[in-house]
């Protein structure tokens, strides 16, 4: 009853409750982060099937377009961007969960060596380094994720841009560059 003893005294008490807080700390940060990224998953899925629809449409009347191929080819492409992308965010969301996982598991074995085995209070800090890794791999991924969903917006919107200068009046034509050159011009 060495160890009852131990926790009974206020002081241990607290600095055990105090250890115990910090991974539930990394448990709120995982949780906002597995919330977060199902969000970027369901719009991920969103996006295909608006495209797998719009793929059909073209499909179904590619002489309507005069510019059919020209989408077909932007479609394919978003399309394997969207992949690349959920595949992306399915690896960060199973590295989120490991993360919570061995963030609670910290925890119980803060708990359980504070009441029974001092001299391996290391195991507690062995696991909130590999939960804080996995969550640095999560990280990682959506910082790749975010990049493509940035490359496939700009492809989209480049796309558009020709779209619009072909069907443009010549009074509504701007000069060629694309359609973000004024950011790099002066202002007049």
């Amino acid at each position: 009853m060495d160890w009852l003893a131990r926790l009974e005294a206020p002081q241990n008490a607290l600095a055990v409750l105090t250890a115990m807080i910090t991974p539930s700390v990394l448990i709120s940060a995982c949780g906002a982060l597995i919330f977060s990224t199902s969000t970027r998953l369901g719009r991920v899925v969103d996006r295909v099937r608006a495209l797998s629809e719009r793929f059909q449409e073209l499909a179904a009347h590619p002489e309507k377009d005069d510019m059919f191929e020209e989408r077909r080819v932007l479609i394919f492409t978003q399309l394997d961007r969207q992949t690349s992308r959920a595949r992306l965010i399915q690896r960060a969301m199973a590295a989120f969960y490991t993360a919570l996982g061995v963030f609670v598991s910290s925890t119980v074995t803060i708990a359980i060596i504070s009441a029974t085995a001092r001299n391996y209070t290391w195991v507690a800090v062995v696991l909130g380094l590999i939960g804080t890794l996995f969550m640095l791999y999560g990280s990682v991924l959506l910082i790749v994720e975010s990049r493509m969903a940035l490359g496939s917006i700009m492809s989209e919107m480049d796309f558009l841009w020709k779209v619009s200068q072909k069907y443009a009046g010549d009074g509504l034509k701007t000069r060629p560059g694309g359609p973000f050159t004024w950011i790099g011009r002066k202002m007049q």
